[in-house]
């Protein structure tokens, strides 16, 4: 999850070897087009009537075009205006942001796909946003991950990405005011929970403001140009454990040798011959390797849930999860008893997960999500009873669920 569980995201991949697809197999080639000499790029060997159509249907997006610039003009404008009435206020409302894409999606009638809609108006709003004060985001470095891809996802492209070396690192960059907000990984669908965030989340005076979750595809990069010559490969061990079935089904002879990142995995293998890492396009482009097959990983539907943290505690959007953290006393049917609050009030619990408290041998605190924000009735009154059951109970956010 996240660099730790994944490192490294991107668009804009020119692999070599696709695990699927035209030209199946690990020894697919490529299939270079070349245009018509004597027609501009983009024409090919259209007849006269057809380039006519073509040229009347991009007129058409031109124009299109150029009222979607005054469009997004007037919706900065307006945004300026807003940045001014709040003063001092947060710059980023993620209740706000999240009503607004859950609307577009639920109003889009194609042919736009929903997740399309959501990509692009989360960059209009962080553009819009930039104009207020611009926001910066620690996220576990170091370039090149799987964690600042998911930065970008959330924020948007106009947000400063702050690199830091840790996670813990993160969380001291949000609490020094270095960072308006962290992301951090939290848990990853193939790997499980990362227990570092959830340790410093039990500490830490910090809220959590949202989530993202993002689709994680390994990739095996290299400097050499065939699998059979890689006897070593680089990872983050979150990524092995990701990729297990496929490595001892393809490199099962070569060493993996474990890396802090993915995008140092790759930043290694790429200063070494015969060598290779385990990581996310983005990572591949920033230290120049050859992709020598993707989508390695052995769940298709390998995702990687993060957390936004911050500081500001986040209003009611309509569409939320809150997180929490407790402990029992230790006699039997304890546990138990904590969830009887939950169910008697209509309460829907999606999480539960057990951690060491390291207060003492065998003790154990329990991380649990659930439907609704903090100020739902059905919610606040079951995290009442709670407290009244519970040896220790600490809320740690209610935000938008992921769009």
């Amino acid at each position: 999850m996240s660099d730790e569980l994944n490192p490294d995201n991107s668009l804009g991949q020119t692999p070599s070897l696709s695990r699927g697809g035209m030209g199946r197999g690990w020894g697919a080639q490529e299939v270079q087009t070349h245009p018509h000499p004597n027609l501009p790029e983009g024409e090919g060997t259209d007849s006269p009537n057809e380039l006519l159509g073509l040229k009347k249907f991009r007129e058409q997006i031109d124009h299109i075009d150029d009222e979607l610039l005054k469009l997004f003009n007037q919706r900065a404008g307006l945004a300026q205006q807003i940045g001014h009435a709040k003063g001092n206020g947060a710059v980023l409302r993620p209740e706000r942001e999240a009503q607004v894409l859950q609307r577009l999606i639920d109003a889009n009638k194609g042919p736009l796909p929903g997740q399309g809609v959501a990509a692009l108006f989360t960059e209009v709003m962080s553009q819009c946003r930039a104009l207020e004060a611009p926001l910066r985001v620690a996220y576990l470095g170091p370039h090149g991950t799987f964690s600042e891809a998911a930065v970008f996802q959330r924020f948007g492209q106009a947000a400063e990405g702050l690199p830091a070396d840790s996670i813990d690192g993160v969380f001291s960059a949000v609490e020094s005011g270095a960072a308006n907000y962290g992301l951090v990984p939290v848990e990853n669908s193939t790997e499980g929970a990362v227990g570092r965030t959830l340790d410093l989340l039990l500490n830490s005076n910090l809220n959590i403001c949202g989530e993202v979750l993002l689709q994680v595809h390994q990739c095996l990069m290299s400097n050499e140009n065939e699998l059979s010559a890689i006897r070593k490969v680089y990872s983050h061990p979150q990524s092995f454990g990701q990729c297990q079935s496929w490595l001892h089904a393809h490199l099962p002879h070569a060493e993996r040798v474990t890396a802090s990142s993915n995008a140092d995995a790759a930043r290694l293998a790429a200063e070494e011959s015969f060598a290779a890492a385990i990581g996310g396009a983005q990572a591949a482009q920033h230290f120049k390797l050859k992709v020598l097959v993707q989508n390695i990983e052995d769940d298709a539907r390998n995702t990687t849930r993060f957390l936004v943290i911050g500081k500001q505690e986040v209003a009611p959007s309509g569409r939320d999860k809150t997180s929490l953290v407790m402990s029992a006393p230790n006699r039997p049917g304890a546990v138990h008893d904590l969830l009887v609050p939950l169910a008697q009030n209509g309460v829907s619990m999606t999480k539960l997960e057990s951690r060491p408290s390291r207060t003492g041998l065998w003790e154990y605190v329990f991380y649990l999500d659930i439907e609704g924000h903090q100020s739902d009735s059905k919610v606040a009154t079951a995290l009442a009873q709670l407290k009244q059951i519970a040896a220790f109970v600490k809320v740690l956010g209610s935000y938008p669920v992921a769009v």
